[in-house]
């Protein structure tokens, strides 16, 4: 188990650094459920075109559960989605109360020739047609004490181990209780419960578990626990542990770190570290796999440039269930760069134009190589040999952006983004070698009563 990356949490200096302290209590300074309440409204389209390329994996055990379309030839899809939300504050007292809502809407702009599904924008009726429109809502009741909130019912969570994905045209929502405190200053503790995960193109809240790799039955239940200590500006560290019913148990360190050498230069490294193990009734198979990435990044001026490395140790690919529970460096847009044994780096570079007199333009460019996957000692009988993992699998992607922020006036923070991914692989990879093209626009709209 290759832990030495963990060292570098060692090698922050700790002098100069506050001790821990309570931190004054925001429940106290409670105005009221209507007056500290506030409502945003997001709209959004995004057009998503993939190319499935002949070759590759277009063959493989994995595609072979697929659609015709989405094996070879071209994925389309045009959405609008319109989300609302609304937050409460919490009434005054000992124990404050309050409620945040959701209400999404999807709507299909775009869809045909059978050239939907596989950029999942749009939800599906029982034949895997795209529907017309699609949408759903949920709430969270909310208790406060002091500096420690408590909610049950349908919500969005950001951790390493269980995410919110907003990465297509609605976001991600789980069902659950979650708790978070942040009584001690600088030091915020999490913990939940979850029962349900809502994906982001469903219109009903009774699918299980979204799993990402394997296609075995789901577990019932999700729980996690953890905690974010970040005692300055320049560095934070975080663990956690989680476990899916009867399927794995998964661990989780990191740790970010930057310093500035001087007013236009400085260096960061952000590290990410997960252990998992099989549990319980092993729905999906044996697992032993430590997987991470360390990611350093120079900026100077408006230039950013980042070098990584990323690495699987495990005959199963990394794993994870819900959408967004993947903070690994090497996980972009068409592959998270993750199968049996795979050892991954990555060049990127970042160029703001505010340095240049357009401010709000910002252009990427991204490469990343992955090369020595092994899935040939994969468990036979888990939810990871449909995959057809291979000795010797290799790929690469390649990912340039142009993306856009309106700077001032009525249509201040309207965010467009323009992406081309390139995505080739050989057969003993699990990954489509697909061109994508995506064009996305924001516009927000937030409030407070």
């Amino acid at each position: 188990m290759p832990l030495r990356p963990a060292l570098l949490l060692l090698a922050v200096p700790l002098s100069g650094l506050a001790p821990l302290a309570c931190a004054e209590s925001a429940q106290s300074q409670s105005n009221g459920l209507v007056e500290d309440s506030s409502w945003s409204l997001l709209n959004r389209t995004v057009f998503d075109q993939r190319d499935y390329r002949h070759g590759g994996r277009n063959g493989s055990a994995r595609n072979a559960y697929k659609p015709r379309s989405e094996r070879n030839g071209m994925a389309e899809e045009w959405g609008y989605g319109l989300m609302g939300t609304l937050q409460s504050g919490f009434t005054q007292g000992l124990i404050g109360v309050g409620v945040d809502a959701h209400a999404y809407l999807g709507l299909r702009l775009d869809s045909g020739g059978g050239r939907a599904g596989k950029a999942r924008l749009l939800a599906l009726d029982n034949e895997g047609h795209p529907k017309r429109e699609y949408s759903r809502a949920g709430a969270a009741l909310k208790l406060r004490l002091s500096n420690t909130v408590l909610s049950y019912g349908e919500q969005r969570i950001k951790t390493p181990v269980f995410s919110s994905s907003d990465s297509r045209l609605l976001p991600e929502t789980f069902t659950g209780v979650f708790l978070t405190s942040n009584e001690v200053d600088k030091l915020k503790l999490v913990a939940g419960h979850f029962t349900e995960n809502t994906d982001r193109n469903a219109s009903s809240h009774d699918q299980g578990f979204v799993v990402n790799y394997s296609d075995a039955r789901q577990g019932d239940s999700f729980d996690l626990a953890g905690l974010v200590w970040s005692p300055s500006a320049a560095f934070s560290a975080s663990l956690y542990s989680s476990r899916y019913a009867d399927t794995w148990n998964q661990h989780y360190l990191g740790s970010t770190f930057s310093h500035a050498l001087d007013e236009k230069q400085s260096l960061s490294l952000d590290l990410n570290l997960y252990r998992t193990t099989d549990t319980g009734k092993a729905l999906s198979g044996r697992i032993d796999n430590t997987t991470w990435s360390l990611i350093s990044r120079y900026t100077h001026g408006p230039h950013g440039f980042s070098l990584g490395w990323q690495q699987v140790d495990g005959n199963t690919p990394f794993d994870y269930a819900s959408r967004g529970a993947i903070y690994l460096g090497n996980a972009v847009q068409l592959s998270d760069f993750n199968a049996p044994n795979e050892k991954s780096w990555q060049a990127r570079y970042d160029l703001d134009m505010g340095g240049y007199g357009v401010p709000g333009l910002s252009l990427s460019a991204l490469y990343v190589r992955g090369f020595a996957i092994d899935g040939s000692h994969v468990d036979p009988a888990g939810g990871y040999a449909y995959l057809g993992y291979g000795q010797g699998g290799k790929h690469w992607e390649r990912d340039f952006e142009a993306r856009y922020v309106v700077q001032s006036g009525k249509a201040k923070g309207t965010t467009f983004s323009l992406r081309h991914n390139l995505h080739r692989g050989n057969t003993a990879q699990a990954e489509l070698d697909s061109d994508q093209l995506r064009l996305a626009v924001e516009w927000p709209l937030s409030g407070a009563f």
